[in-house]
Protein backbone atom coordinates (compact mmCIF):
# COMPACT_ATOMS: atom_id res chain seq x y z
CA UNK A 1 0.00 0.00 0.00
CA UNK A 2 2.64 2.30 0.39
CA UNK A 3 4.66 1.65 -2.33
CA UNK A 4 1.41 2.05 -4.48
CA UNK A 5 0.91 5.83 -3.12
CA UNK A 6 4.27 6.40 -3.12
CA UNK A 7 4.55 5.69 -6.56
CA UNK A 8 0.99 7.44 -7.37
CA UNK A 9 2.48 10.49 -5.84
CA UNK A 10 5.79 10.48 -7.51
CA UNK A 11 3.70 11.60 -10.82
CA UNK A 12 4.15 14.67 -9.79
CA UNK A 13 7.60 14.55 -9.13
CA UNK A 14 8.26 13.27 -12.43
CA UNK A 15 6.18 16.04 -13.88
CA UNK A 16 7.96 19.12 -12.11
CA UNK A 17 11.51 17.44 -12.65
CA UNK A 18 10.68 17.06 -16.98
CA UNK A 19 9.11 20.65 -16.62
CA UNK A 20 12.40 22.42 -14.71
CA UNK A 21 14.06 22.99 -17.51
CA UNK A 22 11.18 24.59 -19.61
CA UNK A 23 10.55 28.25 -19.58
CA UNK A 24 10.01 30.50 -16.47
CA UNK A 25 6.03 29.79 -15.30
CA UNK A 26 5.49 25.99 -16.76
CA UNK A 27 5.48 24.50 -13.31
CA UNK A 28 3.08 26.76 -12.51
CA UNK A 29 0.84 26.65 -15.27
CA UNK A 30 1.41 22.64 -14.87
CA UNK A 31 0.00 23.03 -10.99
CA UNK A 32 -2.92 25.21 -11.06
CA UNK A 33 -3.98 22.89 -14.44
CA UNK A 34 -3.70 20.25 -12.24
CA UNK A 35 -5.26 20.96 -8.96
CA UNK A 36 -8.43 22.39 -10.97
CA UNK A 37 -8.51 19.33 -13.45
CA UNK A 38 -8.55 16.94 -10.16
CA UNK A 39 -11.70 18.02 -8.73
CA UNK A 40 -14.17 16.19 -10.33
CA UNK A 41 -11.63 13.04 -9.85
CA UNK A 42 -12.27 13.98 -5.33
CA UNK A 43 -15.83 14.39 -5.91
CA UNK A 44 -16.04 11.04 -7.60
CA UNK A 45 -14.01 9.15 -5.18
CA UNK A 46 -15.92 10.21 -2.36
CA UNK A 47 -18.38 7.49 -3.57
CA UNK A 48 -15.85 4.95 -3.24
CA UNK A 49 -15.14 6.13 -0.20
CA UNK A 50 -18.12 5.92 1.69
CA UNK A 51 -19.27 2.28 0.13
CA UNK A 52 -15.21 1.18 0.54
CA UNK A 53 -16.83 -0.67 3.94
CA UNK A 54 -19.43 -2.53 2.28
CA UNK A 55 -16.85 -4.11 -0.31
CA UNK A 56 -14.40 -5.33 2.31
CA UNK A 57 -16.66 -7.03 4.83
CA UNK A 58 -18.86 -8.44 1.57
CA UNK A 59 -14.83 -9.95 0.86
CA UNK A 60 -14.08 -10.67 4.36
CA UNK A 61 -17.76 -13.17 4.64
CA UNK A 62 -16.62 -14.70 1.23
CA UNK A 63 -19.64 -12.88 -0.34
CA UNK A 64 -18.06 -12.47 -4.39
CA UNK A 65 -21.13 -11.94 -6.13
CA UNK A 66 -21.70 -9.35 -3.50
CA UNK A 67 -18.46 -7.81 -3.59
CA UNK A 68 -18.27 -7.81 -7.50
CA UNK A 69 -21.79 -5.72 -8.12
CA UNK A 70 -21.04 -3.31 -5.41
CA UNK A 71 -17.73 -2.81 -7.11
CA UNK A 72 -19.57 -2.83 -10.63
CA UNK A 73 -21.67 0.25 -9.20
CA UNK A 74 -18.82 1.96 -7.56
CA UNK A 75 -17.00 1.73 -10.76
CA UNK A 76 -19.72 3.18 -12.98
CA UNK A 77 -20.89 5.83 -10.26
CA UNK A 78 -17.50 7.53 -9.75
CA UNK A 79 -17.14 6.70 -13.81
CA UNK A 80 -20.23 9.24 -14.46
CA UNK A 81 -19.08 11.60 -12.05
CA UNK A 82 -15.79 12.04 -13.39
CA UNK A 83 -16.87 11.64 -16.83
CA UNK A 84 -19.30 14.71 -16.73
CA UNK A 85 -16.73 17.03 -15.15
CA UNK A 86 -14.48 16.08 -17.50
CA UNK A 87 -16.83 17.20 -19.79
CA UNK A 88 -17.00 20.47 -18.11
CA UNK A 89 -13.38 21.35 -18.14
CA UNK A 90 -12.66 20.18 -21.63
CA UNK A 91 -15.43 22.86 -22.76
CA UNK A 92 -14.95 25.67 -20.10
CA UNK A 93 -11.20 25.43 -19.13
CA UNK A 94 -10.44 29.20 -20.07
CA UNK A 95 -13.56 30.30 -18.87
CA UNK A 96 -13.04 28.34 -15.25
CA UNK A 97 -9.51 29.46 -15.44
CA UNK A 98 -10.07 33.04 -15.80
CA UNK A 99 -12.68 33.46 -12.82
CA UNK A 100 -9.94 31.87 -10.76
CA UNK A 101 -7.02 32.68 -11.59
CA UNK A 102 -6.51 36.24 -13.71
CA UNK A 103 -5.87 38.49 -11.95
CA UNK A 104 -2.23 40.61 -10.60
CA UNK A 105 0.38 39.11 -12.35
CA UNK A 106 -1.85 36.59 -13.78
CA UNK A 107 -2.27 37.59 -17.26
CA UNK A 108 -4.10 36.36 -20.10
CA UNK A 109 -1.63 34.44 -21.55
CA UNK A 110 -0.68 32.40 -18.58
CA UNK A 111 -4.81 31.86 -18.54
CA UNK A 112 -4.60 30.58 -21.97
CA UNK A 113 -1.34 28.03 -21.37
CA UNK A 114 -3.50 26.96 -18.42
CA UNK A 115 -6.57 26.17 -20.06
CA UNK A 116 -5.16 24.33 -22.99
CA UNK A 117 -2.79 22.05 -20.22
CA UNK A 118 -6.28 21.76 -17.91
CA UNK A 119 -7.99 20.44 -21.24
CA UNK A 120 -4.82 17.73 -21.73
CA UNK A 121 -4.85 16.57 -18.27
CA UNK A 122 -8.82 16.31 -18.55
CA UNK A 123 -8.09 13.16 -20.74
CA UNK A 124 -6.69 11.15 -18.14
CA UNK A 125 -9.27 11.69 -15.40
CA UNK A 126 -10.98 9.01 -16.01
CA UNK A 127 -7.85 6.55 -15.58
CA UNK A 128 -7.10 8.56 -12.45
CA UNK A 129 -10.58 8.04 -11.08
CA UNK A 130 -10.30 4.11 -12.18
CA UNK A 131 -6.88 3.71 -10.27
CA UNK A 132 -8.23 5.08 -7.04
CA UNK A 133 -11.56 3.15 -7.25
CA UNK A 134 -10.18 -0.18 -8.48
CA UNK A 135 -7.34 -0.64 -5.75
CA UNK A 136 -9.91 -0.41 -2.89
CA UNK A 137 -11.00 -3.96 -3.78
CA UNK A 138 -7.00 -5.10 -4.05
CA UNK A 139 -6.45 -3.82 -0.11
CA UNK A 140 -9.79 -5.48 1.17
CA UNK A 141 -7.92 -9.05 0.01
CA UNK A 142 -7.80 -11.35 3.02
CA UNK A 143 -3.99 -11.87 1.45
CA UNK A 144 -1.34 -8.96 0.78
CA UNK A 145 -0.74 -8.27 -2.92
CA UNK A 146 2.12 -6.81 -5.02
CA UNK A 147 -0.51 -6.23 -8.40
CA UNK A 148 -1.20 -2.72 -7.44
CA UNK A 149 2.26 -1.34 -6.42
CA UNK A 150 3.19 -2.70 -9.66
CA UNK A 151 0.67 -1.75 -11.77
CA UNK A 152 1.56 1.87 -10.52
CA UNK A 153 5.35 1.37 -11.46
CA UNK A 154 4.68 0.34 -14.67
CA UNK A 155 2.11 3.42 -15.28
CA UNK A 156 5.22 5.68 -13.89
CA UNK A 157 7.72 4.08 -16.16
CA UNK A 158 5.27 5.16 -19.28
CA UNK A 159 5.08 8.30 -17.62
CA UNK A 160 8.43 9.48 -17.19
CA UNK A 161 9.29 7.79 -20.51
CA UNK A 162 6.72 9.55 -22.35
CA UNK A 163 7.36 12.75 -20.99
CA UNK A 164 11.21 12.65 -21.01
CA UNK A 165 10.07 12.78 -24.88
CA UNK A 166 7.68 15.07 -24.76
CA UNK A 167 8.62 17.81 -23.14
CA UNK A 168 11.08 18.65 -25.25
CA UNK A 169 8.90 19.00 -28.25
CA UNK A 170 5.68 19.80 -26.67
CA UNK A 171 6.57 21.59 -23.02
CA UNK A 172 3.90 21.34 -20.57
CA UNK A 173 1.59 20.24 -22.82
CA UNK A 174 3.89 16.88 -23.88
CA UNK A 175 4.28 16.50 -19.78
CA UNK A 176 -0.01 16.39 -19.43
CA UNK A 177 -0.31 13.90 -22.27
CA UNK A 178 2.42 11.79 -20.57
CA UNK A 179 0.63 11.83 -17.13
CA UNK A 180 -2.48 11.16 -18.94
CA UNK A 181 -0.97 8.25 -20.88
CA UNK A 182 0.77 6.90 -17.33
CA UNK A 183 -2.11 6.74 -15.26
CA UNK A 184 -4.33 5.34 -18.20
CA UNK A 185 -1.60 2.65 -18.78
CA UNK A 186 -2.07 1.57 -14.67
CA UNK A 187 -5.87 1.86 -14.75
CA UNK A 188 -6.36 -0.60 -17.62
CA UNK A 189 -4.26 -3.10 -15.82
CA UNK A 190 -5.91 -2.50 -12.49
CA UNK A 191 -9.02 -3.01 -14.55
CA UNK A 192 -7.92 -6.66 -16.09
CA UNK A 193 -6.38 -8.03 -12.85
CA UNK A 194 -8.85 -7.11 -10.33
CA UNK A 195 -11.11 -10.13 -12.11
CA UNK A 196 -8.97 -12.81 -12.43
CA UNK A 197 -7.14 -12.34 -8.82
CA UNK A 198 -9.26 -10.40 -6.24
CA UNK A 199 -13.36 -9.40 -7.19
CA UNK A 200 -14.89 -11.60 -10.51
CA UNK A 201 -15.95 -8.24 -11.79
CA UNK A 202 -17.21 -8.47 -15.80
CA UNK A 203 -14.43 -6.70 -17.55
CA UNK A 204 -16.38 -6.64 -20.51
CA UNK A 205 -19.02 -4.96 -19.14
CA UNK A 206 -17.83 -2.56 -17.29
CA UNK A 207 -15.86 -1.86 -20.30
CA UNK A 208 -18.93 -1.42 -22.40
CA UNK A 209 -20.18 1.15 -19.79
CA UNK A 210 -17.39 3.10 -19.67
CA UNK A 211 -17.69 3.52 -23.31
CA UNK A 212 -21.06 4.80 -23.13
CA UNK A 213 -20.52 6.76 -20.24
CA UNK A 214 -17.34 8.24 -22.64
CA UNK A 215 -19.45 8.89 -25.41
CA UNK A 216 -21.74 11.21 -23.89
CA UNK A 217 -19.64 12.70 -22.13
CA UNK A 218 -17.78 13.48 -25.42
CA UNK A 219 -20.73 14.95 -26.79
CA UNK A 220 -21.00 17.32 -23.90
CA UNK A 221 -17.65 18.43 -23.91
CA UNK A 222 -18.20 19.03 -27.43
CA UNK A 223 -21.06 21.16 -26.20
CA UNK A 224 -19.98 23.21 -24.28
CA UNK A 225 -16.39 24.13 -26.47
CA UNK A 226 -18.95 25.15 -29.52
CA UNK A 227 -21.03 27.42 -27.08
CA UNK A 228 -18.31 28.72 -24.23
CA UNK A 229 -16.91 31.46 -26.83
CA UNK A 230 -20.56 32.60 -27.68
CA UNK A 231 -21.89 33.06 -24.35
CA UNK A 232 -22.49 37.12 -23.47
CA UNK A 233 -21.37 38.69 -19.76
CA UNK A 234 -17.74 37.02 -19.31
CA UNK A 235 -16.15 34.12 -18.26
CA UNK A 236 -18.52 33.71 -14.76
CA UNK A 237 -21.90 33.94 -16.79
CA UNK A 238 -20.01 31.01 -19.46
CA UNK A 239 -19.55 29.29 -16.43
CA UNK A 240 -22.72 29.40 -15.15
CA UNK A 241 -24.46 28.70 -18.42
CA UNK A 242 -22.18 25.35 -18.60
CA UNK A 243 -23.13 24.01 -15.59
CA UNK A 244 -26.98 24.27 -17.23
CA UNK A 245 -25.79 22.86 -20.56
CA UNK A 246 -22.96 19.90 -20.00
CA UNK A 247 -25.24 17.91 -18.03
CA UNK A 248 -28.06 18.48 -19.67
CA UNK A 249 -26.33 16.98 -23.49
CA UNK A 250 -24.16 14.55 -21.18
CA UNK A 251 -28.21 12.79 -19.70
CA UNK A 252 -29.92 13.37 -23.32
CA UNK A 253 -26.50 11.58 -24.91
CA UNK A 254 -26.89 8.78 -21.97
CA UNK A 255 -29.99 8.02 -22.53
CA UNK A 256 -29.65 8.01 -26.66
CA UNK A 257 -26.55 5.41 -26.01
CA UNK A 258 -28.65 3.58 -23.56
CA UNK A 259 -26.11 4.13 -20.87
CA UNK A 260 -27.64 2.36 -17.62
CA UNK A 261 -26.13 4.86 -15.12
CA UNK A 262 -27.56 7.61 -16.43
CA UNK A 263 -31.31 6.15 -16.88
CA UNK A 264 -30.91 4.37 -13.21
CA UNK A 265 -29.94 8.12 -12.16
CA UNK A 266 -33.20 9.95 -13.72
CA UNK A 267 -35.63 7.23 -12.38
CA UNK A 268 -34.03 7.71 -8.43
CA UNK A 269 -34.68 11.55 -9.08
CA UNK A 270 -38.26 11.62 -10.35
CA UNK A 271 -38.70 9.08 -7.56
CA UNK A 272 -37.32 11.66 -5.08
CA UNK A 273 -39.53 14.19 -6.88
CA UNK A 274 -42.73 12.04 -6.08
CA UNK A 275 -41.89 11.66 -2.41
CA UNK A 276 -41.02 15.16 -1.89
CA UNK A 277 -44.87 16.18 -2.85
Amino acid sequence: MVLFAVGRQAQVLVERFLASPLPGGAISHLNYAQKVAQMPMVLSLMICTVTFPVVARAMAEGDEEGARLRVERDLALAAMVVLLGTAMVLGYAPQIIEVLFQRGAFDAEDTATTATVMRVYAVGLLGHCLVGALSRPFFSASRPTWYPAAAMAAGLVVTTAAGAVAAERFGVHGIAAANAVGISTTALLLLGGLGSRVVPIRVRTVAASLARLAAAAAAAAAAGWAAAPLTPGGPLLGVAAGCVLVPAVFVLCGLAVRAPEVVHLLALTRQRFRHGR
